[in-house]
């Protein structure tokens, strides 16, 4: 979306964007948005607006991720001039079967920089890859991890009705000081086993959702600073604006569901989520 004006954004969701949600108390980070691709047009005033929205509702600092070269170096351009951003960057899973040589090359370029503090979203996504492409996936994620161990950045995981096989390879190639599992998506024998491995599980818009009670019983568990919160925008946005376009705006709605969840105050996660972003992430100033 480009702006709350009532457009559809570049993915298609139709509609009036939400409106501002009540600003958070204390602040809280996006740990994972796609700002490009909320608009054809994200440049210049319509990204001005986008942070203006976020930092209304009390969400002053996001990561934006990257999932093939040019929204990676979309990602890192914006970060290095907006304080608000940090970046991410990657060949996402569904982009490995036809990535090529000078494509990795080119991410690994744009991680040196100072304010790409993190490698992803990589991984495996099985629910749209088939038998064919799991190679080329493992193989990718497996260079993902490598950069992320070289470069010493967090590793930012998409794993899409791939858990074992995700965990599997974290174990085989040794997983970087800091991992994020991305809109985490498993149930509670997943989540701990996770949190035993000490990574962290970012939570999404998903958690709203009325389908999404193993989600929820998943996140109870999982310890405050093991904890991140994401839009995905222009993905998932929050109940009750499903369907709707997403933007980081939206990040107290499900801030306000996880304290719930967790049985605390908003304040408590909004805190917490602060403070892994910044063990995970760096700083921004």
């Amino acid at each position: 979306m480009s702006d709350r004006n009532g457009r559809s954004d570049r993915n298609g969701r139709q509609g009036e964007a939400p409106p501002l949600p009540e600003r958070l108390r204390t602040p809280a980070v996006d740990s994972h948005c796609h700002l490009d691709l909320m608009s054809p047009h994200m440049t210049g005033p319509h990204l001005g607006q986008a942070l203006a929205d976020a930092v209304a509702a009390g969400v002053p600092k996001m990561v934006t991720v990257g999932v093939d070269v040019p929204s990676s170096r979309w990602c890192a351009e914006v970060a290095a001039t907006h304080g608000a951003l940090l970046a991410a960057v990657a060949l996402h899973p569904n982009e490995a079967p036809t990535a090529t040589a000078e494509d990795f090359a080119e991410i690994e370029r744009l991680a040196a920089q100072p304010r790409v503090r993190a490698i992803g979203e990589t991984g495996l996504d099985f629910y749209r890859t088939g038998e064919d492409g799991r190679g080329e996936q493992e193989a990718s994620f497996r260079r993902h991890i490598d950069l992320a161990k070289r470069t010493g950045k967090a590793l930012v995981i998409h794993d899409r009705d791939a858990h074992d096989d995700v965990a599997r390879v974290l174990e085989e190639e040794g997983a970087p000081d800091r991992v994020v599992f991305h809109c985490f998506s498993g149930d509670e024998q997943f989540a701990r086993r996770c949190v035993d491995a000490g990574y962290v599980l970012s939570f999404a818009g998903t958690l709203t959702f009325k389908n999404s009670e193993g989600l929820r019983r998943a996140a109870a568990l999982v310890p405050r600073d093991q904890l991140l919160v994401e839009t995905d925008a222009p993905f998932l946005t929050p109940m009750p604006y499903r369907g709707r376009p997403n933007a980081p705006y939206l990040i107290p709605l499900t801030v306000r569901c996880l304290a719930e969840v967790q049985g605390v105050e908003e304040d408590e996660i909004a805190a917490a989520v602060t403070a892994t972003a910044e063990r995970v992430f760096g700083s921004w100033a």
